[in-house]
C-alpha cells in the first residue's frame, strides 16, 4: 500500500452537489480540503429537478450565482386536481420584491450546474480533487481521521484529514463505516420518474403548468422544466412490474395520455421506491453525513438536493470556526441537532404532500377533494410554496422564543448610486447585525469579533424595495443578529436589547469552546 503523509483540513467523500457545494465553501474559507469520487464523470441525466432562493443565496456567495441563472428558469405554479377533475389546491410564488433578491422557487438543469460548481472548484487552490478513487476503509482517532482509498487502477493509499464528511449518496459508505444508520419516517411507494425532452409537437399539447393527478387509480405529477425538459413521476401499483414500466415500450405506454414518441424523445426513465428517510445521528466524532447520506424524502417538493445544500452550509461555517480557533469542537454538535430537526419536520410535511396526491382509496379521496374544498370556501387560493420551509427549532439560537429566531434573514437590494447590489455582496458572510430604519448603530462590533454592523436605509444602505423594513415590522423588533449561514440567532425588540442578544450569542460560542478546552 503506498502511504502519504499528506494532512488535509477537512475531505470530502463525494463530488455530487453536496459534496461540490462543501468543498467550494471550504476552499473559500482558505480550508485545506480534499475530495474525492468513485467516478469520474458527472452524470448525464437529470435527478434533482428543482432548487429555491436559499440555495441560490449559498450560490451567491460563491460567486456562481450568474451562471447557474442561465441554466434555470422559475417554477411554474402548481395546480393539484382531484377526482373528479376539479382544482382543489395550488401552489405559486410570491410575487416581486423577492425576500431573498431570487425567485423563491427555480427549475434547473442538473448536470449543467454540477459543471458550473465543479469549475469553481476546480480554481480553488486549497481544494485537491481525486476521481476514480473510493473510500474503503475510515479510521478515527484524538487528531484526526484515516482514509482508505482505491483508485481505478488498484492502487491503494491512506489520507489523513481533520474531519470527513461523507457526501456519497444514499447507499453511503461512509455512514456504513462511521457506524451510523437511517431511521425510517414512514413512507415507502413504487414510483417510475420519466424525463422527456419534447419537441415542438409535443409541447403544443403539454400543460404549461406543473399538475399533480390526485387520481387515486394512477396519481400522477407532471413538471415543466427548463427550455424542453418536462418530467413525469408515475405512481406504480404494488401489481406491477417496475422494471417493465421503466422499458421504453412501457414508459410510452404510462405517457401514452399525455404524448407519444412523435413527440418527443425518453432522456431517462428510472422506477424508484420513494423513501422517508433521516440518520439516527450526524455525527460520530470526526465524521459527518449530509446529502443523501444522511436523508432521502419523497419528491414532492422538489427539496432533495436543496437540503443536502443546507446541510453542508450549516456546517461548512461551522467547520471554518472551529478550524481557525474561534469556537470550540463542541459547536460541530449544533449540525446534527439543527439539521436532523428542520429535515425531519420539512420530510414530514412533504410525505403529507405525498399522502394527499398518492390517496389510493377512492372515498377517501373525494373526502379529501370536498375538505379542501370547504376550506377555501370553493375557491382555490394560491399559496407560495415557501410557506411549508420550517424553521430551525433547536441548536445555536437565542433562548427567548421569538419566532424570527431560525428563520431565514432577507436579502433585500441595496441601492448605492444608480446602482443595485444584494445585502449579501455588501454585508459578507460573517455574523451580521442588522438595525432596522431609523435605528442609530448604538453598539461597537468589536464587542463581538468578526461583527459586521449594518444600518438599514442609512447612508450606504437604502434599500430599494422596502423588504427588510417590512420584515423588522411584521417581526416587532429593531434588531436581528444573523449568522454566517443566514439564519437569525435572535433578535432585539427594542435598542436597548441589542446587548443582552450579542452576550446571549457570545455565551453560547463560549460555551463549545469551554466543552471541549
Amino acid at each position: 500500500m503506498k502511504n502519504t503523509d499528506a494532512a488535509f483540513d477537512v475531505a470530502i467523500v463525494g463530488f455530487g452537489p453536496s459534496g461540490a457545494v462543501a468543498a467550494a465553501l471550504l476552499g473559500g474559507y482558505g480550508i485545506r480540503t480534499f475530495v474525492c469520487d468513485r467516478s469520474r464523470d458527472i452524470y448525464d441525466k437529470p435527478r434533482a429537478f428543482a432548487l429555491d432562493h436559499e440555495i441560490m443565496r449559498v450560490f451567491q456567495q460563491l460567486g456562481i450565482a450568474d451562471a447557474v441563472l442561465e441554466h434555470a428558469e422559475p417554477f411554474t405554479p402548481s395546480e393539484f386536481y382531484g377526482v373528479e377533475g376539479q382544482l382543489i389546491k395550488r401552489f405559486t410564488s410570491v410575487e416581486p420584491p423577492f425576500p431573498l433578491a431570487f425567485p423563491p422557487s427555480l427549475v434547473f438543469s442538473q448536470p449543467a450546474v454540477e459543471a458550473v460548481l465543479r469549475a469553481h472548484v476546480a480554481g480553488l487552490p486549497c481544494v485537491e480533487v481525486a476521481l476514480g478513487e473510493a473510500v474503503t476503509a475510515l479510521g478515527q482517532d484524538a487528531q484526526g481521521a484515516t482514509l482508505s482509498l482505491l483508485a481505478e487502477d488498484g492502487q491503494r493509499r491512506e489520507l489523513r484529514a481533520k474531519y470527513v464528511i461523507g457526501c456519497d449518496g444514499a447507499s453511503s459508505a461512509v455512514r456504513g463505516l462511521a457506524g451510523i444508520t437511517l431511521e425510517d419516517l414512514g413512507f415507502d411507494q413504487p414510483w417510475l420518474v420519466v424525463d422527456v425532452l419534447a419537441n415542438e409537437k409535443g409541447l403544443a399539447k403539454l400543460p404549461t403548468v406543473s399538475l399533480q393527478y390526485c387520481e387515486p387509480q394512477r396519481p400522477t405529477t407532471y413538471l415543466v422544466g427548463t427550455k424542453n425538459h418536462r418530467r413525469w413521476e408515475i405512481a406504480l401499483n404494488e401489481d406491477e412490474d417496475a422494471m417493465a414500466a421503466a422499458t421504453p415500450e412501457g414508459t410510452w405506454k404510462l405517457l401514452a395520455r399525455w404524448i407519444t414518441p412523435d413527440d418527443g424523445q425518453l432522456w431517462r426513465q428510472a422506477a424508484y421506491r420513494f423513501h422517508a428517510l433521516v440518520a439516527d445521528r450526524w455525527r460520530n466524532g470526526r465524521v459527518f453525513v449530509a446529502g443523501d447520506a444522511a436523508h432521502q424524502q419523497p419528491p414532492f417538493l422538489g427539496q432533495g438536493m436543496c437540503q443536502g445544500i443546507r446541510d453542508v452550509a450549516n456546517l461548512s461555517w461551522k467547520l471554518r470556526d472551529v478550524l481557525q480557533g474561534r469556537a470550540g469542537d463542541a459547536l460541530l454538535d449544533s449540525y446534527g441537532i439543527e439539521r436532523k430537526g428542520h429535515v425531519t419536520e420539512l420530510t414530514t410535511r412533504i410525505k403529507n404532500i405525498g399522502q394527499l396526491v398518492g390517496q389510493r382509496d377512492l372515498e377517501k379521496a373525494k373526502a379529501r377533494d370536498s375538505h379542501l374544498l370547504a376550506e377555501c370556501g370553493g375557491v382555490v387560493k394560491s399559496v407560495p410554496r415557501q410557506n411549508v420551509q420550517p424553521p430551525l427549532a433547536a441548536g445555536l439560537l437565542s433562548r427567548g422564543g421569538h419566532a424570527a429566531a431560525g428563520t431565514i434573514f432577507p436579502q433585500p437590494w441595496i441601492e448605492q448610486g444608480a446602482t443595485r447590489r444584494r445585502l449579501d455582496d455588501l454585508a459578507g458572510r460573517g455574523w451580521r447585525l442588522v438595525l432596522a430604519p431609523g435605528l442609530a448603530p448604538d453598539v461597537e462590533a468589536a464587542q463581538f469579533p468578526g461583527l459586521t454592523i449594518v444600518a438599514v436605509d442609512s447612508s450606504g444602505w437604502r434599500e430599494a424595495d422596502g423588504v427588510a423594513a417590512r420584515w423588522f415590522v411584521q417581526q416587532q423588533c429593531v434588531a436581528a443578529l444573523v449568522r454566517p449561514d443566514h439564519y437569525v440567532f435572535g433578535v432585539a425588540a427594542t435598542g436597548g436589547d441589542i446587548a443582552a442578544l450579542l452576550d446571549a450569542a457570545q455565551a453560547q460560542l463560549q460555551a463549545s469552546t469551554e466543552t471541549t478546552a
